[in-house]
């Protein structure tokens, strides 16, 4: 792929893109994942107002259930746009990747079930793309022992556990680069960042944050559930918006 210009600079406008249209069916529960409640407020709301009180984001596009545009659009509120989302969150994304602003120059990938992200970690991802790396995922070192394994369920190999990361979002991409990754068809990924090294392009890794993890099974919701319970009895009077991060920051656009 060829190299275009690269958005350097304070001026250039970031769109974060949050697909959540999926049903989430391993976490249960009837409702769709990213409307679940978590301390009391969908976790779909807490994961965007990370993404609001983030310095350089400009705008938000959320991909939402077909059927529940309406209900997400009221939840989120008028500076957020809601679109409907795909089959697939590879649908969700091209989706959205069209709805954003054409100023946009830097586009960053936000999973719905993050709710606990903290806005630094926003923010250290985007700068990075904005200081020139065509692609930036955040990262975690692993702590356990990984094995590959085979269909038999017999081990393969132990990969060394040094080089080896946990990969969690948002993800940030040039836009030019994100949506020549999405122009690929039927590429088995798991993540916005396994299509751009389909495409050649390099990925940076920025330090990921420990509260940015994915709620998936019962007991992630368990553990986002104390993790809030600690910070509200943490603020002492403050209030949780102070604490866990649920403010609205003022954006431009």
């Amino acid at each position: 792929m060829g190299e275009s210009p690269q958005p350097r600079g304070r001026g250039a406008r970031v769109a974060a893109i949050v697909p959540a249209a999926g049903r989430g069916e391993r976490l249960g529960g009837g409702t769709p994942k990213a409307l679940r409640s978590l301390g009391g407020r969908p976790m779909l709301v807490r994961s965007v107002e990370a993404l609001r009180r983030s310095e350089l984001v400009t705008q938000i596009v959320v991909a939402a259930p077909p059927t529940l545009v309406e209900v997400v659009a009221q939840l989120l509120g008028r500076d957020v746009r809601v679109i409907a989302g795909g089959a697939e969150r590879v649908d969700s994304v091209r989706r959205a990747l069209s709805a954003i602003d054409e100023d946009i120059s830097v586009v960053l990938v936000h999973d719905a079930a993050r709710p606990l992200t903290p806005p630094a970690l926003v923010d250290a991802v985007a700068a990075a793309v904005i200081a020139g790396h065509p692609a930036v995922i955040p990262v975690l070192a692993v702590a356990d022992t990984i094995k590959e394994v085979g269909p038999d369920g017999r081990v393969i190999r132990t990969p060394p556990r040094d080089g080896l990361r946990a990969v969690q979002t948002p993800q940030g991409f040039r836009r030019d680069v994100l949506a020549a990754a999405y122009a690929l068809r039927d590429v088995p990924v798991t993540d916005d960042a396994g299509l751009v090294e389909a495409l050649g392009v390099p990925v940076t890794t920025v330090p990921g944050a420990h509260e940015a993890f994915k709620v998936t099974q019962p007991a992630d919701l368990i553990l986002a559930e104390a993790l809030l319970a600690r910070g509200a009895t943490a603020a002492d009077g403050r209030g949780e918006a102070e604490v866990c991060g649920t403010t609205d920051a003022r954006r431009p656009g």
